[in-house]
């Protein structure tokens, strides 16, 4: 049965593969182009707790900035974090600089899953993807979708986190010796696709057969997930402080520190919101307050309500930053967050 299940899906990923700027077509072996690793490693770095078609735009840009490892391990760490603004999930960026720098210093990509693992920011999915995809080594790759695929393929009900054990142990069973990168891209799509979270499309699945979740007429109930807890709600203040430079309007933007959340970012200055549970409140400098509205924003850990201000007749702002033409806010390379902040200041002003 396992090898006849990815016979099934290898048949249907040379028939349905998606085509993405950064995968091979299907059936044949890794490219023999030394950047082939980069742009497979980019790709799933930006792909982890992020859709394709999010990941497409910054992928381009990041391809066409920095074409090799080596060229992004040379980049300035504000650069870096400028082009990957938006994407979310920060510490991504941070390690990406990190292991191009390893990767670079060491003369190019190691070829295993288990020395892809010693590079930061590759756990044991993104290590395995890596190795299967650019480099064709037999690889258990497990990421939601292929859980959710194979939860229901084998009607594997223990609930998560519980069942994962249970879940690489049948993705081990049906991984093929060849063709592993093709496989698990074929899971992927699968479940990307077909196997969906919510009302699985089982005629269409070319597993519909051994499938023993639709044998039961309940596939969409797995995998079964445990209850999600509510969200803590924090609240905080973003400072709007402008000025009439030599030539056009600016605003004082700060660069977060190096550790912590939107670590290393261009920012608006804050009330320090992420220190604790609330910001002091105080302003960065004296000033008239004028407070313009609130953005919400969800982190992995809480909500965040955050009151934008404006600082009026503020003078120059002691410590680190820098003023920014306003013109020019898009190329600043603000977080998401911040991004909210600026745009609704810009609108009340």
């Amino acid at each position: 049965m396992t090898a006849s299940i990815s016979a099934l899906l290898l048949d249907w990923y040379d028939a349905h593969a998606r085509s993405l700027p950064w995968r091979n077509p299907p059936g044949l072996p890794p490219p023999d182009d030394p950047d082939w690793p980069y742009r497979v490693w980019l790709s799933e770095i930006m792909l982890q707790q992020t859709t394709v078609a999010a990941v497409k735009p910054y992928f381009a840009k990041f391809v066409e900035r920095w074409p090799t490892v080596e060229s992004l391990a040379q980049a300035e760490d504000e650069e870096v974090m400028a082009a990957w603004a938006g994407l979310g999930y920060y510490s991504r960026a941070r390690n990406l600089i990190k292991a191009a720098r390893q990767v670079a210093a060491q003369g190019g990509f190691p070829g295993t899953e288990s020395e892809l693992r010693k590079l930061p920011g590759l756990g044991a999915y993104t290590a395995a993807s890596v190795a299967a995809i650019a480099f064709g080594e037999r690889a258990v790759v497990v990421d939601a979708n292929v859980e959710r695929v194979v939860a229901r393929l084998f009607a594997i009900d223990e609930p998560l986190p519980g069942a994962r054990k249970a879940i690489r142990a049948k993705a081990e069973t049906i991984t093929p010796e060849n063709r592993a990168g093709d496989f698990a891209q074929a899971m992927m799509d699968l479940g990307s696709q077909i196997c969906t979270t919510r009302s699985p499309r089982c005629l269409l699945c070319p597993l519909s057969h051994p499938c023993e979740a639709r044998k039961t007429g309940e596939p969409g109930r797995l995998p079964v997930k445990p209850a999600k807890q509510a969200k803590p709600e924090r609240r905080g203040m973003a400072f709007w402080i402008e000025r009439d430079g030599a030539n056009e309007a600016e605003v004082w933007l700060v660069t977060r520190p190096g550790k912590g959340l939107l670590a290393g970012m261009r920012a608006l200055p804050d009330d320090g919101w992420n220190a604790g549970r609330d910001g002091s409140g105080k302003p960065p400098l004296e000033g008239e307050q004028v407070r313009q509205g609130s953005v919400r924003h969800g982190f992995t850990h809480a909500n965040l309500v955050l009151d934008v201000v404006t600082l009026r007749d503020a003078g120059q702002p002691s410590g680190k930053g820098e003023w920014w033409p306003i013109e020019r806010l898009e190329e600043a390379g603000l977080p998401t967050l911040f991004a909210k902040a600026a745009r609704l200041a810009l609108a009340r002003e």
